[in-house]
């Protein structure tokens, strides 16, 4: 049980109206801080399931250890002195050492106090991996409570003791799970609490000196910016990420988001610039990535990226390549197993499909990827895909597709699936 579990049933086997026992008291009778009175080893010794008996002679022993430990440092620092004045070590006494040793024990016992064991921070490191590759192929409110369950446990330990590189560890994945935090409120179209999460997650991460996590929040830092409308703040953020210099795919992704924010900016040489930058990220990777699922930029999302910016930088030719780009993200998403597959990602390169086959003159094949679209979930249905449908229902009613009833048919459907709010959804 951790402390603060103890606290609670204490609290209810006590029955007061007003709570009294709390997760750091329990922490001061473990540590000899405090020792608890008749009454509380009475309900304690109800919650931990043993004789009261027991805890009253625990009660005794610690008594015994603090009124010992109490006279060990007017001893000690009575011998110093003798020792300074005299220059021997004549003077040490018996029954002044042993007082002093009971020191070093009773801070041993501090040390041996942990709240982590090993197993502990590994399991909560397999259940974030668990849950970061489960996030991009599954519905979120089915994930949701499990993300704030566990990153709340995750902060709580952290409130604890732990060996240093339990907390480093601990420290890391609270870091992602904030991270996981932070993309469900973008996929809801909270972008205020997607970025107080992302603080969080940043501050995680630079208390555990982890430049891999530090990288990735950038990169969702960047795209909460360019969602929330300031494509040019969110290439700076991508921008600053990659000066972290990292490995992994996170370099890849923290190019792709620049690439797409400058070329919305209206930067298409530097958007250009950026899409190399990512290619040759891609080239230089060596190690598959730690952390699986949303904190991995597979090929296929990159080509997703590279279709939207083409379409953003516009002309003829960067058309074909968008339409290129999108097809090859479909055909590597459908290539990969479904815990692998972003479904928002894959809508995403549907949509570009949409819109390059538009351009075009393709309209035929602009309907049948519109089709996969239209046709899935509301639950699959993010902010930033309904924000991208109301975009092509505009784009639908200019004046060159007037006057067709099919184009007409087309944007009506479009808006009664985009009118919805957007649920959380994969991203």
């Amino acid at each position: 049980m951790t402390q603060s579990q103890v606290a609670d049933e204490y609290n209810a086997i006590e029955g007061s109206a007003v709570p009294r026992m709390t997760g750091k008291e329990v922490g001061r009778y473990e540590r000899e801080v405090r020792l608890p009175n008749s009454a509380t080893r009475g309900i304690l010794a109800q919650v931990y399931k043993v004789e009261r008996a027991a805890l009253d002679s625990a009660h005794a022993v610690s008594r015994r250890r603090k009124a010992g430990a109490s006279r060990g440092p007017e001893t000690s620092v009575r011998v110093v002195a003798a020792i300074t004045e005299q220059g021997t070590a004549q003077m040490l006494m018996p029954a002044s050492l042993a007082a002093d040793a009971s020191h070093s024990a009773k801070f041993a016992r501090f040390l041996a106090s942990l709240n982590a064991s090993e197993m502990t921070v590994e399991q909560l490191h397999a259940e974030t991996a668990r849950l970061a590759r489960h996030f991009v192929s599954r519905p979120l409110e089915n994930l949701y409570g499990e993300i704030c369950e566990l990153r709340d446990a995750t902060f709580e330990l952290l409130r604890g003791r732990q060996r240093p590189k339990q907390t480093s560890d601990l420290l890391v994945t609270a870091s992602r799970l904030c991270g996981l935090s932070a993309h469900v409120c973008l996929d809801a179209g909270d972008y205020g609490s997607a970025a107080t999460h992302a603080r969080t997650a940043w501050s995680c991460a630079e208390a555990a000196g982890h430049n891999e996590m530090l990288a990735w929040v950038r990169s969702v830092e960047s795209l909460i910016a360019f969602w929330d409308g300031n494509p040019q703040h969110a290439a700076h953020l991508a921008q600053q990420g990659q000066l972290l210099r990292v490995h992994g795919s996170v370099g890849v992704r923290l190019a792709s988001l620049e690439a797409r924010a400058l070329a919305v900016a209206g930067d298409a040489h530097g958007a250009g610039a950026a899409l190399a930058t990512a290619a040759s990220a891609r080239e230089a990777m060596r190690d598959p990535d730690e952390m699986p699922g949303i904190f991995s930029f597979p090929a296929a999302k990159q080509m997703t990226y590279a279709g939207t910016t083409h379409l953003a930088m516009g002309g003829p030719g960067h058309v074909r390549q968008a339409i290129q780009c999108a097809e090859a993200a479909v055909d590597l998403y459908r290539s990969v197993v479904a815990d692998d597959r972003s479904t928002f990602d894959l809508l995403a390169a549907h949509l570009d499909l949409v819109r390059g086959r538009m351009l075009a003159g393709d309209l035929d094949g602009a309907e049948s990827a519109l089709s996969t679209v239209l046709d899935s979930g509301p639950e699959q249905l993010s902010a930033s895909i309904v924000s991208r449908l109301h975009v092509l229902a505009g784009e639908l009613g200019a004046p060159q597709y007037r006057g067709s009833t099919r184009t007409a048919q087309l944007r009506e459907r479009i808006m009664s699936t985009a009118a919805p709010t957007a649920s959380p959804a994969a991203d």
